[in-house]
């Protein structure tokens, strides 16, 4: 029986926080966790945001993030316990033995530099390859990858690639040292579902031909079955179920893992479309500077109450969208009616009233909200700018929003720092909710929130359309999302609608090319769906 390359026994990892108000103390983040990896297999670590997916996976590389601390148990990796190795073993190591791939290529890759150097910087430095050899590696890499042009496209820098095709160039980066263990973190979540088939079946096409160990850290069940050969489920920093890809996905125990796989369980009935609050007619719009429209003859209707859908890849002109209604980005051509009134076409000519009834929630709620402020003053801000409220008037009001977002009693006085993902979220709705608006626009709200978070979220928000009578305008790339809470949708496609109407006609068939791609690259939670996917496309590229 082969010794597994990366054996974890006992792992405890810990950090001193310092609340505010009191003396700092030591926390214990991740409770005695025991998992082995074989070369040439994959684990996948699940578990909602704060389950300690990440924190393990970097302990692997005996590194511990944002004043972590690996406190217990043997991380051994080729047989060496690597939190009792020295500083420069650790060097060593890391970016030679064991490498990592980020959630966001675009934040790790060095803007000023080429793709290629960073790519085989770490074999060149680790003595694992000349410079020469390394280049030749990166470049076969790059073809096994399906990235275009694998001869020159090393000469880029990383801001003229796509994001599904920088993804693609950091796998490349973490394989071409030739390590023995590659912890992938989440290197999908960015991508919108079209580009993430490609990125999956690449980085499962590179894991089985280098034959490499690796974690895959991800929220998304259905896209760690299409890659693990077993998965561990994880809840504050603790395991809560180890098994085989097929036992978890198809007879999960534990009571908790069943929740994760049977998430995403919200109905909601499209209703009737009324007179619009809001009417986008034939917008066109491009951005200062540039000679190319981003946005072509666009027009969609949203009534009040209901949520319209916008949907689309990376690069279709959604979030374009949303800067042209909410004045951020003039439009060219065409114009805005919102509540019965044609809005100006810039944000510093609309009036206070415009401003108020049309809110916005934004995907990254960390960087929405200023972290020196506290949860009352955030929220209370729009009751003072809109509504001049103040004192007693005012305090309770925001409790009332806290009360209708479900956080209560004993927010107000934290800051957003303690909260979190999902609360940060919930008090960005409340923010939104303070100027009683008649449309709030939700860009991507759910995309960073593991599934059983983002499903509470998207709870919330139809239970407020309920009470509120607010419209949505929704912009995701998850299609489960639109088919939880949608009334109407538009498909968008190199910023043009490819395809609009309610839920019921947009979603039955036939479909136009673009919307069947969109339909089909929707992960689902079964074993052998990536394969299946992969092959109906090489028929159907075959029969045209």
């Amino acid at each position: 029986m082969t010794t597994p390359l990366l054996q974890v026994r006992g792992l405890k990892i810990g950090a001193t926080v310092y609340p505010p108000g009191e003396k700092p103390h030591d926390i214990e983040i991740v409770h005695g966790v025991d998992f082995d990896v074989e070369a040439g297999k994959v684990l996948g670590l699940i578990g909602e945001s704060g389950a300690g997916k990440s924190t393990i996976g970097l302990a692997s590389m005996a590194y511990g993030r944002g004043g972590v601390e690996l406190t217990g148990g043997e991380v051994m990796v080729n047989g060496r316990d690597v939190l009792q190795s020295s500083l420069r073993d650790i060097r060593r190591l890391r970016g030679a033995e064991v490498t990592y791939v980020s959630q966001s290529a675009a934040a790790s890759f060095n803007p000023a530099k080429r793709i290629m150097e960073q790519v085989i910087e770490a074999a060149v430095l680790q003595g694992k390859f000349s410079r020469s050899d390394a280049e030749d590696r990166a470049r076969a890499l790059f073809e096994k990858l399906g990235l275009p042009d694998p001869d020159s496209i090393g000469n880029r820098y990383p801001h003229q690639v796509s994001g599904g095709q920088l993804q693609r160039c950091m796998t490349a980066l973490a394989l071409c040292p030739e390590p023995d263990l590659v912890v992938f973190d989440e290197p999908t979540t960015a991508l919108d579902v079209t580009t993430q088939i490609d990125v999956l079946k690449a980085i499962k096409d590179a894991i089985r031909d280098t034959g490499v160990a690796a974690l895959y850290i991800t929220h998304d069940l259905a896209v760690v079955a299409q890659v693990a050969d077993h998965i561990m489920v994880l809840r504050q920093g603790e395991m809560v179920e180890y098994g085989t890809t097929d036992q978890i996905i198809n007879a999960p125990r534990e009571e908790y893992t069943q929740a994760l796989v049977s998430v995403r369980s919200i109905t909601h009935e499209e209703k009737q479309p009324t007179e619009p609050v809001l009417r986008v007619e034939n917008i066109t719009a491009r951005y200062a500077g540039t000679k190319f429209n981003v946005l072509h003859n666009v027009s969609v209707d949203l009534s009040p109450g209901q949520t319209l859908a916008v949907v689309g890849e990376s690069g279709s002109g959604k979030s374009t969208l949303a800067r042209v209604i909410t004045g951020l980005l003039p439009p060219g051509d065409g114009t805005i009616t919102f509540a019965g009134r044609r809005l100006s076409p810039d944000q510093p000519s609309r009036s206070l009233e415009d401003l108020r009834e049309l809110q916005m929630i934004y995907q990254m709620a960390d960087t929405a909200m200023n972290p020196r402020q506290t949860v009352g003053t955030i929220i209370g801000r729009p009751l003072e700018f809109y509504f001049g409220l103040k004192g007693k008037e005012k305090q309770e009001r925001i409790q009332e929003l806290l009360d209708e977002i479900e956080l209560g009693e004993g927010f107000q006085d934290r800051y957003p720092a303690e909260l979190s993902g999902g609360q940060k979220q919930r008090v960005c709705i409340a923010r939104a909710l303070a100027a009683k608006p008649k449309l709030i626009i939700c860009d991507e709200v759910t995309s960073a929130l593991d599934p059983l978070v983002a499903d509470g979220i998207l709870k919330l928000l139809l239970n407020l359309q309920k009470v509120e009578d607010v419209a949505y305008l929704f912009i995701t790339h998850d299609l489960a999302t639109v088919r939880a809470i949608a009334d109407s949708i538009a498909v968008m496609y190199q910023g043009r609608v490819q395809r609009y109407g309610s839920k019921s006609e947009v979603l039955t068939p036939p479909f136009d090319d673009y919307t069947d791609l969109l339909l089909s690259s929707v992960p689902e939670m079964k074993l052998g769906w990536l394969e299946e996917v992969i092959a109906h496309r090489k028929m159907e590229s075959a029969g045209n």
